[in-house]
């Protein structure tokens, strides 16, 4: 994805849930969807902007549709998010070189690496 792709999906996430600059679980999560179109397009079943809450329900629904690669960036975001149970190594496995370069962009953030 193109940075500035990226930057714009990013401040609309972060505006959208009104996110505090200082919630860096929150902004790890926003970083894995903005960072990657097809999840971006899913963000409202992925996040709850009202509620400002993970949807994990969406992993074992048939109603939206994942690639394993992007089932892997949720179940990674939701980790960063709150420790949602997310094998990492199977998640790696799955990656290809740009969503491996956004999940460590996101797990960066999370840890303040």
């Amino acid at each position: 994805m193109k940075a500035s792709n990226f930057n714009s999906n990013f401040d609309i996430l972060t505006k959208r849930d009104q996110t505090h600059p200082e919630d860096i679980e929150r902004m790890a999560l926003f970083i894995i969807i903005a960072g990657n179109e097809d999840l971006f397009e899913k963000a409202r079943y992925i996040y709850d902007f009202e509620d400002h809450s993970i949807i994990p329900e969406v992993l074992d629904s048939e109603s939206v549709d994942f690639c394993g690669s992007s089932r892997a960036l949720v179940k990674l975001g939701y980790n960063l998010f709150n420790g949602f149970p997310a094998d990492v190594i199977e998640t790696f496995r799955r990656l290809d070189d740009d969503n491996y370069s956004l999940a460590m962009a996101a797990i960066k953030k999370r840890f303040r690496g």
